[in-house]
């Protein structure tokens, strides 16, 4: 089991960082839970119309609620006289009468509120998932290498149902359960006060127990929705790696680790159901003992004349509505604590920052297509405080030219590609496109002008042609053809079953790694930037289709920019100019042939790659 925790510590280090901090913090925890009460504020705001209408209609039900008792009391009274009397038949029939409009009343009220609330709730799930879902989107890559797509899936499925089973009816109970015992307890007053006093002596145990649960419930629940996000992490990570798995024979190990996982929720679950035993019999005890000391009580008044009959018909009436809600809160709790902890997680997501967030005021680009000219200037980066990845760099790149980026692992490279496609920003200095600080660019601006390939190119379920169209949505199928063409897929496309409308599966999994890069080529060639970075694109195909994309490199890179980042120097030698990179400094700069004749560390790595090929 070590190895499930250090697997479970990971997960939850890597991924709730921010979270787990406010956890242990009571003052964070206290901040966390205001911004989700807010949010909830929020996303009601919008239906405040509607809320007040669902609450008149809720007072609506209440008082119709709270009619019968009395009139029980009236028919025990008033409608039926002691044995020695005749009753009133006339006032007996009269007030059966208006007991049926109270019950029909209280079921139409309560019907046209659950459907209000139903729409409301409804509304307001639709406008959260929309903000959530909008809010991973704008989130910088640092964000998503640190967040993984499980627990995002877990904030839009496993969370948003928990605030639907809150909306469902938890609300209703609890709306409804305060009313009643306001109201049940001002009528208890006024209908006797020594028996309503005899009721108060139960009040200080009902407020402990309920303390004592909304803590303990609260923490529980926070828990549980920590152990359902990390079933979901290791689930979606063994399916997404059900290769690898299978390839290893993996699936013994990693049905150990989910059993680990699987049971941490089990044993959170129970947890939660443990306090729901002992607060929901409880609130039952308090309840049934304090009837049996009124019905003692009020019994022996009414055999002194005291009391009337009906009177303590109704005060036990009243009594069963006053210590029924506080059961049903109990439920109540179990969606209201397991909601809050949901919206906790989501208030976090959405209190998120973009590390590169949008400009105020975005600077007026030209129309038509930037020059593409590139400069870093004083670039200082580190992806966390005290490491420096690069140190003070300092880059021209000319409109149309391409520059090769070269070196040892971990030397810059992708590092400088990220900071061009503005994935992140540098920690000091700038990096600026035609002059312009790219800060001061919108994603908009920014994404039409640089366009990155990478070896890992995602593949979105739907056809060929839909995949290509991607960084295009309105390109003609015309366009889509003439992209593939240039860069040499269109004879593999043409060859599967249904051309350029084959479904290519999920991930692309239809094609194979050299036809999926293939793809990303011609997507990024649609999309036409200034300026396209290339991350070890070629490094997954294999020898024939590396050769048909270099014949088509010459005319994707032609006047435009591009860097090129590759092991493979068939691919660098097409470059005008190449940085050899070392540590984050550049410590050779030129063409590569002038390169290979100076006898540098350029000249070392491409002797190496000769004597590899023989």
């Amino acid at each position: 089991m070590t190895a499930d925790k250090t697997w479970r510590g990971r997960a939850v280090e890597e991924d709730a960082e921010r979270a787990a901090a406010e956890v242990t913090d009571a003052r964070a925890l206290l901040r966390l839970r205001t911004r989700s009460r807010l949010l909830l504020g929020r996303m009601l705001h919008p239906h405040r119309r509607m809320l007040g209408v669902a609450v008149a209609l809720l007072l609506l039900q209440n008082a119709a609620g709270m009619a019968g008792p009395f009139l029980v009391m009236l028919i025990i009274d008033r409608g039926i006289t002691p044995l020695a009397e005749r009753g009133d038949p006339a006032l007996l029939l009269t007030l059966g009468a208006v007991f049926l409009v109270a019950a029909i009343t209280e079921y139409a009220t309560k019907r046209g509120f659950l459907l209000l609330s139903a729409r409301i709730g409804q509304s307001v799930l639709f406008a959260l998932r929309q903000r959530v879902y909008d809010t991973f989107q704008r989130l910088s890559v640092g964000f998503h290498e640190r967040y993984t797509s499980g627990r995002m899936v877990a904030r839009l499925t496993s969370d948003m149902d928990s605030i639907a089973e809150l909306f469902d009816g938890g609300i209703n109970d609890l709306v409804l359960a305060g009313f009643s015992v306001i109201s049940v307890a001002g009528i208890l007053l006024w209908l006797d006060v020594p028996l309503a006093l005899v009721t108060l002596l139960s009040f200080p145990f009902l407020l402990l127990l309920s303390r004592w649960f909304a803590h303990a419930s609260s923490l529980a629940y926070r828990r549980g929705r920590e152990a359902v996000a990390l079933l979901i992490v290791w689930f979606g990570e063994s399916l997404g790696g059900i290769r690898a798995v299978h390839a290893f024979r993996r699936e013994p190990r990693n049905q150990e680790i989910f059993a680990g996982i699987n049971d941490d929720n089990r044993r959170a679950t129970l947890h939660a159901y443990r306090l729901i035993a002992i607060y929901s019999p409880a609130i039952k005890l308090i309840g049934n003992v304090t009837i049996a000391v009124v019905l003692t009580y009020g019994g022996w008044q009414v055999m002194r004349g005291h009391i009337e009959l009906g009177v303590l018909a109704a005060f036990l009436l009243y009594l069963r509505r006053f210590f029924e809600p506080m059961q049903e809160l109990s439920q109540f709790y179990n969606a209201l604590q397991s909601a809050t902890a949901a919206l906790e997680k989501l208030a976090a997501v959405l209190d998120e920052k973009p590390a590169v967030p949008e400009p105020e005021r975005a600077y007026p680009m030209p129309a038509g297509r930037p020059a593409g000219r590139v400069a870093l200037r004083d670039v200082e980066f580190a992806y966390r405080p005290g490491k420096v990845v690069l140190p003070a760099l300092d880059v021209d790149i000319a409109g149309g030219q391409t520059v090769a980026l070269v070196g040892a692992t971990g030397a810059g490279k992708s590092t400088i590609a990220k900071l061009v496609g503005r994935f992140y920003d540098p920690t000091s200095g700038t990096v600026r496109l035609d002059g312009v600080d790219l800060r001061d660019l919108t994603d908009a601006q920014l994404r039409r002008a640089v366009v990155m390939v990478t070896q890992e190119n995602h593949i979105f379920s739907g056809t060929v042609a839909d995949n290509i169209r991607f960084g295009r949505p309105d390109a003609t199928d015309e366009e889509v053809r003439a992209a593939a063409a240039t860069i040499g897929a269109d004879d593999f496309i043409s060859g599967l079953p249904d051309g350029y409308d084959t479904d290519v599966h999920r991930r692309g999994g239809r094609l194979s790694a050299g036809q999926r890069q293939l793809v990303a080529f011609a997507r990024a060639f649609l999309a036409d930037p200034a300026v396209l970075i290339l991350d070890e694109a070629t490094s997954s195909l294999d020898v024939p289709s590396e050769r048909l994309v270099q014949r088509a490199l010459r005319t994707i890179l032609a006047d435009r920019t591009a860097l090129v980042i590759a092991h493979r120097l068939s691919t660098v030698e097409i470059a005008d100019r190449v940085l050899v990179l070392d540590e984050g400094r550049v410590v050779e700069d030129g063409p590569p042939a002038a390169l290979i004749h100076s006898g540098g560390r350029y000249a070392t790595l491409h002797q190496q790659w000769r004597d590899s090929l023989i």
